[in-house]
């Protein structure tokens, strides 16, 4: 079986028993032992192994992309790569809002089952919101004065940047030294992807193992209850997924997008499967580089930098969910309280950390904004998993058709020849 196959069944496995095991013993003492000391820690071990390349792997593949292009190749990518972002991202948030304006999720729950909801994730009103900070504080940030302190607190962007710095730094270096740092780096890069390709053969344990946990504990009753708010997110992401991305690849990529999906099908799986665009990062750049053909130094470049600044599942999430708890209180929002939601949303999305549930601070921060009550987020918190896994799908699916379409016109290395642009690639296996 090709991998993703193999991920595709621990889902369907992992899920279903799950869902049996909450119908049948669901609130058993022994069912949530095992789930607590078992499959839990199981599910997360494989996530930490992934995450745990993530760093190392975000400052080899960004270094070694910069070193293969020139400073003027840098500004042209990072122009491109930015422009093709908010375009994009303001496309979703504007999908999302226009689908609750018209669907009215939040009008449909009964006063009972908001009570009864909000109670069970009250603990939500102590979430951390990010700070007000203003616009100068904010490029600041963005430049550590100890990049292993930003990398030890997730601070990607800023890390990011320090890569990048590295990279030219590595770049306009021309001596013995710097050369053999050069080589270096790479073989770093290549250890990295060979660890890659060991923890994702334990992929389908682990996806089983995180799927079983959550499913076992909520079951699909949660689903029920929010299903109007559900199913618009689902909607806006499937819009998006399958309309904009599709066009995007055909007419800004210059690929199939129906060869494009199948070639992704790989990255798409680990997404849904982790809820986290750090974590999928590695699975990424595998794709790109062996699936899609990419010259590497674009989709090093493109990827690391988008699955942090990329995210178009979660700003369009945060602006579904804002405007559908706006509804659920009764808190009327004016076209331009709702074009200031989207445009903090999209800003949000570019900054949001690319880790499961890194979208509620933000979320709870722009309740405050505008007075909509913020323990009104339990209403979400139960499906908030599986929709977080359908937002990564999106995010990464994002990274991967920025990335195709950077890549058009770019020259490729000269030891890496770029495919035709709509021939079919094979799959990974």
């Amino acid at each position: 079986m090709k991998q993703h196959q193999k991920m595709l069944l621990g889902i369907v496995i992992g899920t279903v028993a799950g869902i049996a095991a909450n119908l049948l013993v669901g609130g058993a003492p022994w069912l949530e032992w095992v789930v607590t000391n078992l499959t839990s820690v199981v599910g997360q071990l494989f996530l930490r192994l992934l995450l745990m390349l993530v760093v190392p792997l975000l400052f080899a593949a960004l270094v070694t992309g910069v070193c293969e292009l020139d400073l003027r190749s840098i500004g042209r990518l990072g122009v491109r790569t930015m422009g093709y972002t908010v375009i994009i991202s303001s496309i979703a948030v504007l999908i999302g809002l226009v689908l609750v304006n018209t669907l009215k999720p939040g009008t449909r729950l009964s006063e009972e089952a908001i009570t009864a909801l909000v109670q069970k994730g009250s603990v939500v009103k102590a979430a951390p919101a990010p700070s007000g900070d203003s616009v100068p504080a904010l490029i600041l940030s963005m430049v550590p004065t100890n990049p292993i302190k930003a990398a030890a607190e997730g601070d990607i962007i800023a890390f990011i940047v320090f890569s990048l710095i590295s990279g030219v730094g590595l770049m306009v270096t021309d001596t013995p030294g710097s050369r053999h740092l050069k080589e270096t780096i790479m073989g770093l890069y290549d250890v990295l992807m060979t660890l890659i390709d060991g923890v994702l053969r334990l992929a389908p344990i682990g996806v089983g193992a995180l799927l079983f946990s959550v499913t076992a504990r909520l079951g699909f009753g949660i689903l029920v209850q929010v299903a109007s708010f559900v199913g618009v997110v689902l909607l806006a992401l499937g819009l998006h997924m399958f309309v904009v991305y599709s066009l995007s690849v055909r007419f800004l990529g210059g690929r199939n997008p129906i060869a494009f999906f199948r070639d992704c099908r790989l990255a798409i799986v680990t997404a849904f499967s982790t809820a986290s665009s750090s974590a999928t990062l590695p699975t990424a750049l595998k794709v790109a580089e062996e699936n899609l053909k990419l010259p590497r130094n674009v989709s090093r470049f493109v990827l690391t930098a988008g699955s942090a600044m990329n995210q178009n599942g979660t700003a369009l999430f945060e602006g579904v969910t804002v405007l559908f708890l706006a509804q659920v209180f009764g808190v009327e929002l004016s076209l331009a309280n709702q074009a200031t939601v989207m445009f903090i949303c999209v800003l949000a999305g570019i900054g949001t950390a690319g880790v499961p549930a890194g979208s509620i601070p933000v979320i709870a921060m722009i309740l405050g904004m505008f007075k909509i009550p913020p323990e009104g987020l339990g209403l979400i918190l139960g499906v908030d998993r599986f929709l977080d896994m359908c937002r990564t799908t999106l995010n990464v699916t994002g990274d991967l058709a920025a990335a195709v379409y950077v890549a058009r016109g770019e020259p490729a290395p000269e030891n890496q020849t770029a495919p035709a642009p709509t021939r079919p690639e094979s799959s990974a296996s």
